[in-house]
C-alpha cells in the first residue's frame, strides 16, 4: 500500500480511538531501520507510523551535510517508493522539534507540503510535532496556534506537547520534577486556544510522568489518570466525550497495565525509539562477537568478506528490530487491526 493519504491517516487515528488501540510510532534513522519498521508492521498486520527526529533528519542527509530538510525530503521520497511494497498503511511523522529548530525543520517542511498540495499532490509528511515543553504554556500555545494554521493549509496533522517529558532525547533534556504532570487547567487552556478540531486537527502529548531514555520497569512513576482528568475537564466544558487524541511519549520501562490504561484514556499513538535502537544493535554485536576473526583482519590475515559485508549483519539487525515492532503492536493492540 502507498503512504497514507491525509484521509487515510485521519481514518487510522479515528479507528484506533474508537476501537481501543494505539499505533506504534517508530523512530528510524536509515533505510535499513525504515525497512525494519515496515517489516514489523507487516508481520504484525498493523498499520503504523514511522517518524524521524531532528537528529535523525540530519543523519539521513549525510554525516557531513547535516541538513534536516534535505534528510527529511530524501527520507520521505524513499519511504514512498519502498512502503508501497508492504501490505500496511504507514504515515510519516517528524518527531520532537524545539523552538530553536522550527525554522530549519518543521516550518520549511510544512511549506513544501503546502506547495505540493497546491499542485494537487499529497503532503510530504502526514504530521509534525512541535515540542514546546521547554517554554511557558502561553508561548507554547501561541506557537502551536500559528503552526496549526500552517498545518491545516498543508493538509497535515500537528502534534503538540503540553507539559515536560523527563530524561533526554536528541539533545532535548527535561528535568524530572512536578512539571512532568500536565494539569486539567493546562488542558482547558489548550482547548481554548487551539479549539477541538475547528482550527485544524492536532494530537496532544500531555505528560503524566513520562521519561525518555532507558529505565527498568517500576522506575518511571506514571499517572495515566492525568489523561482521564484532562479528558473529563475539557469534555465537561465543551460537551464532548474524550475530546483529545493523546500521544504517549517516553514509554520505555512502562508496564503493560499502564500502557493499556493510557490507551483507555485516549492514547492513539505511542512513540518507540530506545527499545528499537537496542533491538537493532544487539544482533550486530552478536554477529561481531561470533565472527570476530572474520570481521577483522587479525595477525596479517584477510578476514572473511562474507562476515564483514554490511548486508550480513544488516539483515540480522533488521530482523531484530522488526521483531520488537511486532511486540509493540501486540502491546498496543494494533496487531491484526490493519485497514483493508
Amino acid at each position: 500500500m502507498p503512504i497514507a493519504t491525509p484521509e487515510v491517516y485521519t481514518e487510522m487515528l479515528g479507528r484506533a480511538k474508537s476501537q481501543g488501540f494505539a499505533y506504534p510510532a517508530i523512530n528510524v534513522t536509515s533505510s535499513q531501520t525504515l525497512h525494519a519498521a515496515l517489516r514489523g508492521f507487516a508481520e504484525a498486520e498493523s498499520d503504523g507510523i514511522v517518524q524521524i527526529s531532528t537528529g535523525g533528519a540530519e543523519f539521513l542527509s549525510g554525516a557531513t551535510v547535516k541538513d534536516m530538510v534535505t534528510g527529511s525530503v530524501a527520507f520521505a521520497e524513499f519511504a514512498r517508493v519502498v512502503a508501497a511494497k508492504y501490505p500496511v498503511n504507514v504515515a510519516l511523522h517528524t518527531d520532537h522539534c524545539p523552538e530553536n529548530k522550527l525554522d530549519g525543520f518543521v516550518r520549511p517542511l510544512l511549506e513544501i507540503s503546502k506547495e505540493r498540495v497546491a499542485k494537487g499532490q499529497e503532503p510530504l509528511f502526514q504530521s509534525h510535532m512541535w515540542d514546546g515543553s521547554a517554554v511557558e504554556l502561553e508561548d507554547n500555545l501561541r506557537i502551536a496556534e500559528e503552526l496549526l494554521a500552517a498545518s491545516k493549509a498543508a493538509r497535515t496533522i500537528l502534534e503538540i506537547e503540553v507539559g515536560v517529558v523527563g530524561g533526554e532525547e536528541d539533545g532535548i533534556v527535561g528535568e524530572i520534577n512536578e512539571k512532568l504532570y500536565t494539569t486539567p487547567g493546562d488542558a482547558l487552556r489548550t482547548a481554548e486556544v487551539l479549539g477541538l478540531g475547528d482550527k485544524g486537527y492536532y494530537m496532544t502529548a500531555l505528560t503524566f510522568g513520562n521519561v525518555h531514555g532507558v529505565y527498568k520497569p517500576g522506575h518511571v512513576k506514571l499517572r495515566p489518570e492525568v489523561l482521564k482528568e484532562a479528558q473529563e475537564a475539557v469534555g465537561a466544558k465543551y460537551g464532548r466525550t474524550s475530546p483529545f487524541d493523546f500521544v504517549f511519549h517516553g514509554g520505555s520501562g512502562s508496564s503493560l497495565e499502564e500502557i493499556h490504561a493510557a490507551i483507555g484514556y485516549g492514547v492513539v499513538k505511542m512513540n518507540i525509539d530506545t527499545d528499537t535502537q537496542y533491538a537493532y544493535t544487539r544482533p550486530v554485536v552478536d554477529h561481531v562477537l561470533k565472527n570476530y576473526d572474520g570481521v577483522l583482519k587479525i595477525d596479517g590475515e584477510v578476514g572473511d568478506k562474507k562476515a564483514y559485508d554490511p548486508r550480513a549483519y544488516g539483515k540480522a539487525a533488521e530482523a531484530g528490530m522488526a521483531a520488537r515492532v511486532v511486540e509493540a503492536a501486540r502491546h498496543l493492540k494494533s496487531a491484526g487491526n490493519r485497514m483493508k
